[in-house]
């Protein structure tokens, strides 16, 4: 299986913390095959907000949420 990765974001209700305020507005990234190409997505993403704190851009790791015994 492929090692998925998500990368999504929006704007939550805290920095510290992953309650997006609107998830209907959440802004998904894509999917990665790989981990190194989700990072590079991410941080793109991230650098484009990176004056807001209430934006906050995650990386899933979809193949440990489809085979958690696999890991």
């Amino acid at each position: 299986m492929s090692k998925l990765h998500l990368v999504f974001g929006g704007r939550v209700s805290d920095p510290q913390g992953l309650d997006f305020v609107d998830l209907n507005a959440l802004d998904v990234v894509g999917l990665f095959p790989d981990y190194k190409s989700a990072e590079k997505a991410w941080r793109a993403a991230a650098q484009r907000t990176v004056d807001d704190a209430e934006m906050k851009y995650v990386v899933v790791h979809l193949h440990k949420l489809l085979q958690p015994e696999a890991e």
